[in-house]
């Protein structure tokens, strides 16, 4: 197992590090194709989750908040609606769940969240998104 997320996650300041590494763990446990890996995405450091090579999450932390980003989120209306309703103390973007303490996300919603997350097949999505940006335009 790839230990550098750990030692990354370990690296973050109190209470910051709990939250992420309650996540990390809960992230791992619900979706176990995937491959955490620390990267850079938007000019930030993070714990960046890949199924069978595509992103699919990350982890991150700046000065002022942390975040859950979260592709099948992003394609999926239904999700994305039923978790804002749920996380109301989180702040939502299309893809991401913005949030400054560990009581703005519940682990137990969070679970929740991310089991429903790796039902969705993301693999299919990015195939067709894929596979239209290869056809001619006409």
């Amino acid at each position: 197992m790839n230990t550098e997320p750990d030692l990354f996650l370990a690296k973050l300041e109190s209470p910051k590090k709990e939250i992420l590494q309650s996540i990390h763990a809960i992230i791992l446990q619900t979706n176990k194709k995937v491959v955490p890996e620390v990267g850079s995405m938007m000019g930030k450091e993070m714990v960046i989750y890949k199924l069978k090579g595509h992103f699919i999450y990350a982890l991150s932390s700046v000065k002022s908040h942390m975040s859950l980003h979260l592709m099948p989120i992003y394609g999926s209306a239904v999700l994305h609606s039923k978790y804002v309703k749920l996380l109301n103390k989180a702040a939502f973007q299309k893809g991401c769940i913005n949030f400054k303490k560990a009581e703005d996300m519940p682990l137990t919603l969070v679970k929740q969240l991310m089991t429903e997350c790796s039902e969705v097949d993301y693999l299919a999505i990015v195939e067709k998104y894929l596979a239209a940006k290869k056809k001619p335009k006409t």
